[in-house]
């Protein structure tokens, strides 16, 4: 597979023993499918696709009425976000990709309380019924800052491919927002040599962690 930012992916010709092998848009590996635009979206679509039919196998618990609502909040927790974020710590995060997460989210808090479409709640509506706030992206943002923090300490190939810079010129057009700029702006550090700055003290980066997931930002 040839990961590149151009419509149709070039042409690689690899042989094995003679043996040519076959191209591909995408593959699976370790449970995440890796796309050869380098986008996550693929992949996100598959991970809500799951979390969906999860959700449904625990549909007669998470519906249930005679439930309180702060057990099944405990119980979406528990079993059907995981399924949705697993591997989120790698996702780069655009507008679209966090309104997608977010009205998955509130899908599952209006199959919770039983409020079909037609009802025309608006999401504040519904998260005051739930007693929620909004904590998806947050939660998948702290996961990122906290994977970060393992990456930058251990010093190994991930902290070159995260701290690391090619040669040449940036193509034309706007640029690919990076999960370090999201990480930076979820922060409030703005720049991403402060972000990587502030790793360094671990008391500053748990502070900065717990500050940003309670402001919400």
């Amino acid at each position: 597979m040839v990961i590149s930012r151009k419509q149709e992916s070039p042409k690689c010709d690899i042989f094995i023993n003679k043996v040519k092998l076959k191209q591909t848009e995408k593959f699976k590996y370790l449970g995440t499918i890796i796309s050869n635009n380098g986008k996550p979206n693929r992949e996100i679509s598959a991970r809500t696709a799951q979390a969906k039919i999860n959700f449904q196998k625990m549909k007669t618990i998470l519906t249930n009425k005679h439930i309180s609502i702060e057990t099944r909040k405990r119980a979406l927790q528990c079993y059907i976000e995981p399924v949705l974020m697993y591997g989120c710590e790698a996702w780069t995060i655009s507008k679209q990709i966090q309104n997608n997460l977010e009205a998955t989210e509130m899908l599952f808090l209006r199959r919770m309380l039983r409020i079909p479409w037609t009802a025309k709640k608006t999401y504040e509506r519904v998260l005051n019924e739930a007693n929620k706030r909004r904590s998806l992206i947050r939660t998948l943002r702290k996961r990122q800052a906290t994977f970060l923090d393992h990456v930058m300490r251990r010093g190994k190939l991930e902290h070159l491919v995260t701290t690391g810079k090619f040669e040449g010129k940036r193509s034309r057009g706007r640029q690919r927002e990076k999960l370090m700029d999201g990480l930076a702006t979820w922060l409030g550090t703005g720049k991403v040599l402060d972000t990587l700055a502030a790793v360094k003290d671990r008391d500053l980066w748990r502070d900065m962690i717990a500050n940003a997931y309670k402001q919400g930002t």
